[in-house]
């Protein structure tokens, strides 16, 4: 009872067409293809009684609101064609009126006009308003004109109005009857649009397969996940033409069944997880996957804790969103779960951060035994292998050349020897002179200096508290710290890539460093 006259024109349409699509789907030579789209081997219930109905009834483009009028097609009903003659040519009767009113009056300007509010109207300019006869009577004032109405004008308003709502009535009561008989075979229209809807979708993952070079997965009830030069569904769309770097992939619940993923931003640890955990899917819901060849062993359900957001109206931060989701991966995965990690623990501490990570990796690894991919960029639990039997690292490569990071975008057994985070804050547009500091600083963390302030105990030593700090970066050799920060930031700077307003900036921080 709630469908507009443009939802029956849309449900006309798809009875209307559901036949083209019942015959090619027959025409399908191949007799396993036409069992496996379910086709029956009686016929297929069309509607064809509704069909033809709405196709005699409707207009060919119905109103979006019933209230608009012309809903129902002319011949269709006689009393409703009556009462549009009346109407219409009532309209044509005001027309002639509104010549006969110019002519007695001998004003040229004199229009008859209609608002829903006032009705009828003479409209009549100021500047004629001494021509206007006695017999009119002023029904409004308005800007720059008065508005009248006569005997012959009231008389006409109320044959024209009786027979617009004749018609208005009329077409809404053979409106409500066509809903009536809609909702009546309502159950049948669903029966067909099913059938339909699944042989959309088929054609349609079928046609992505074939533009896309999908390949049939094998489905099976095993313990191994394996693909190979698998890709992202969505990002090799996005990406430059043959732009997209595949990877392989292996995860078996008996060997290999955790990768602890490591490497910087920016360098495809998402999209590789993503295009795994979407490659299991696309497989079990009967698709072809983006890969050169796929065995997906059946898992019971995809548990994902990706990117970072917050829910500021139940007062939760980022690291509470990202402790909840985390929390439920935790109570619903099972051994036949995959699970996909990224950055578990980035939104708190070093130290609490880095905790949670290895618990939540070590839980997984021995108490569910589930196959899991875990990107982290915290270094350490590279070494949760080394006591884990059943993980493995691997990484996304990266080289930096010439100041700039570059991304290969392939993964490999391993884990990263660096974040090349100071070289992706350059990609974002970070000011030279802040990533000159930022080198800097890092160059003698790197070599077991201290924090630039001195204020702080040395980050390889205690902190100011006296606990025992972690290691977060592994020198590759033991250089002393140099003995002025400002000569350390000076020697970072690229002035190749120094801009006036850079090298303003710098200056002042390199008098306030001295």
């Amino acid at each position: 009872g709630e469908a507009t006259p443009r939802d029956l024109g849309a449900l006309r349409d798809g009875l209307l067409a559901a036949p083209q699509v019942v015959a090619a789907v027959e025409s399908i030579p191949d007799a396993a293809a036409r069992e496996a789209l379910g086709l029956p081997e009686g016929a297929i219930d069309l509607v064809a009684d509704l069909a033809a109905r709405l196709a005699a009834a409707l207009t060919d483009r119905p109103p979006a609101l019933a209230r608009e009028g012309g809903i129902v097609r002319e011949g269709f009903d006689a009393a409703l064609d009556e009462a549009k003659r009346l109407k219409d040519r009532g309209s044509d009767a005001m027309i002639a009126l509104e010549g006969e009113l110019r002519e007695a009056s001998g004003i040229p300007s004199l229009k008859v006009r209609y608002t829903r509010v006032f009705g009828w109207y003479a409209e009549v300019t100021r500047s004629h308003a001494a021509k206007v006869p006695p017999t009119f009577r002023r029904k409004q004032t308005v800007a720059g004109a008065e508005r009248y109405t006569t005997d012959a004008l009231d008389e006409l308003q109320t044959k024209i109005s009786e027979a617009e709502e004749r018609f208005s009535t009329r077409e809404a009561e053979l409106f409500a009857g066509l809903l009536g008989e809609a909702s009546a075979r309502a159950d049948r229209v669903r029966a067909l649009s099913e059938r339909l809807a699944a042989w959309d979708v088929a054609a349609a993952l079928a046609d992505v397969a074939h533009r896309r070079d999908y390949c049939r997965p094998e489905v099976d009830d095993g313990d191994v996940l394996a693909l190979d030069d698998a890709r992202h569904p969505v990002v090799e769309q996005l990406a430059a033409g043959g732009r997209f770097v595949p990877n392989d992939v292996t995860l078996d619940l008996e060997a290999e069944r955790m990768w602890i993923v490591t490497g910087p931003n920016m360098a495809g640890k998402s999209t590789f997880m993503r295009q795994t955990a979407l490659a299991a899917i696309l497989a079990q819901m009967g698709s072809y996957v983006p890969a050169k060849h796929a065995r997906v062993g059946v898992v019971d359900r995809v548990l994902s804790r990706v990117g970072a957001s917050d829910n500021v109206s139940r007062g939760e931060s980022t690291f509470m969103v990202e402790m909840r989701e985390t929390a439920n991966i935790l109570a619903r995965a099972t051994r036949r779960s995959l699970v996909v990690l990224d950055e578990v623990g980035r939104g708190t501490s070093t130290y609490d951060g880095l905790a949670i990570a290895w618990a939540v990796a070590e839980h997984l690894h021995d108490a569910i035994g589930c196959r899991t991919l875990f990107a982290t960029h915290y270094h350490e639990m590279t070494e949760l292998t080394e006591g884990a039997r059943h993980a493995a690292n691997y990484s996304v490569s990266a080289r930096e050349h010439d100041g700039d990071v570059v991304f290969f975008h392939k993964v490999v057994r391993g884990a990263a020897s660096r974040s090349y985070g100071v070289a992706v804050a350059r990609l974002a547009g970070v000011p030279e002179g802040v990533l000159a500091r930022a080198k800097a600083i890092l160059a003698s963390l790197e070599a077991g200096g201290a924090l630039p302030s001195g204020r702080h105990a040395n980050l390889r030593g205690r902190s100011a508290t006296g606990a025992a700090q972690l290691d977060l970066f592994v020198p590759a050799v033991s250089v002393a710290p140099a003995s002025s920060p400002a000569l350390d930031t000076l020697r970072e700077v690229d002035v190749d890539r120094l801009t006036p307003l850079d090298a303003l900036q710098l200056v002042a921080k390199l008098k306030s460093l001295l």
